[in-house]
């Protein structure tokens, strides 16, 4: 410890301090006698000049778990007591001490002047982790590009062998692990498995592993997280398939000659997709395929002939980075080209449309003319008593005819 002569003046007055720590000044140590253990031994405390150390009597985990903070060296392993790192040459300062577990430094923490109560015997030790250093995240493929239904292997590895340890893997923005693997004992590596993919699992991974103490009702160590890999999800579905052509033709039928469309659909859509279109014949099969610019994409057939037959199905195609992902075929959609159907074509349609036209025309005719002959063929009574001219009885014999036809 520095000793510091400090001169104030004010009012008039000189103030001497001495005996004033500097802050950087450390109060609290870990003493073993292994090189570079700065973490585990023998808990010593300074005051003025001297180092001495703490007695066991009363010394519990809130204790140790303040050192540990106090010296940034992760959380508590265990309190090993009965001068376990050796006995000091000093005195023995402190003891009953009493920490909350809460302080930054065991100097903030109530005790008591051993006053030759305690000896060497009696030193308290701690063993704490150590720092706890970030673990490594790793992805055992070479993709980070995944379909649905599909799983992802991650490798978390912790930068030394600590206590027995568990490992999680944590999706960025959310509190609990989707994934807890315990690891064996000296295992510093351990496979995180994600299974059954759904879009909601795209986004980015970290690691971290939590540190397991001797002492059952010690709290655990979590270290802090590993660097973040992010993955995509896509999820491809089963393309919809239709087609369109004349209006004449039958259900599945395309006349010969006539242009017919074949249009496949999906949602989602994503960049670098495209539609392939395959159509199978009993001779062979036939592929198509077009960009997938927009959620539905229609293949064009201007004329249709025998090599157009045969069943037709789309499916799906991503190309991503290094991976292609393709969707289940649609249901196959039968095509059959045939020649136009006599019954249906144009110029039958014109004749029977002609024909019977006429025979309304004709039956309208003959239905006026009889319900006039009807009326012709009852005369008054005063046409009885007139006589009939020639002309009237030619006339007559005109409208008798016509209608002894009827």
């Amino acid at each position: 410890m520095s000793r510091i002569l400090l001169g104030l003046v004010m009012l008039g007055c000189t103030v001497a301090v001495e005996d004033v720590q500097a802050f950087d000044d450390p109060i609290t140590r870990l003493v073993n006698e292994k090189a570079g253990e700065r973490c585990s031994g023998r808990v010593e405390v300074r005051h003025g000049h001297q180092w001495g150390t703490v007695c066991q009597r009363g010394w519990d985990l809130e204790d140790a778990a303040v050192v540990c903070r106090e010296l940034d060296c992760g959380v508590v392993l265990d309190i090993p007591g009965g001068a376990r790192f050796g006995r000091a040459g000093g005195e023995v300062l402190w003891r009953n001490v009493k920490c909350s577990g809460d302080e930054f430094a065991l100097d903030l923490c109530e005790r008591t002047l051993n006053d030759d109560v305690c000896t060497h015997s009696e030193d308290a030790g701690v063993e704490c982790t150590g720092k706890l250093l970030a673990p490594t995240l790793s992805i055992q493929s070479r993709f980070y590009t995944y379909s649905a239904a599909e799983a992802v292997h991650f490798k978390c590895t912790a930068p030394y062998w600590q206590s027995v340890i568990d490992f999680h893997l944590y999706k960025r923005g959310v509190d609990t692990p989707l994934v807890t693997q315990r690891a064996d004992p000296r295992q510093m590596t351990v496979d995180l498995t994600l299974s059954d993919l759904e879009i909601s699992h795209q986004g980015s991974y970290s690691c971290l592993y939590r540190i397991h103490t001797k002492l059952g009702n010690s709290p655990s160590g979590f270290s802090p997280h590993s660097n973040f890999i992010n993955i995509t999800v896509l999820e491809i579905h089963t393309p919809q398939i239709w087609y369109n052509t004349s209006p004449e033709a039958r259900p599945g039928w395309v006349i010969r000659g006539h242009s017919f469309n074949v249009t496949c659909s999906t949602q989602p859509q994503y960049p670098g997709g495209s539609f392939q279109l395959r159509l199978i014949r009993p001779n062979g099969t036939v592929r198509h395929s077009l960009p997938a610019l927009a959620p539905s994409v229609t293949f064009t057939f201007s004329n249709a002939q025998s090599n157009n037959e045969g069943y037709y199905c789309c499916l799906y195609k991503v190309q991503t980075g290094e991976r292609t992902f393709i969707s289940r075929e649609s249901q196959p959609l039968p095509i059959s080209i045939r020649e136009v159907d006599p019954v249906m074509s144009p110029v039958f349609i014109s004749l029977l449309v002609s024909s019977l036209t006429f025979v309304v025309a004709t039956c309208a005719i003959l239905i006026v003319a009889k319900v006039y002959c009807k009326r012709v063929s009852k005369p008054t009574e005063l046409e009885r008593g007139r006589a009939q001219t020639p002309v009237s009885n030619c006339k007559l014999k005109i409208f008798n005819h016509l209608c002894f036809f009827y």
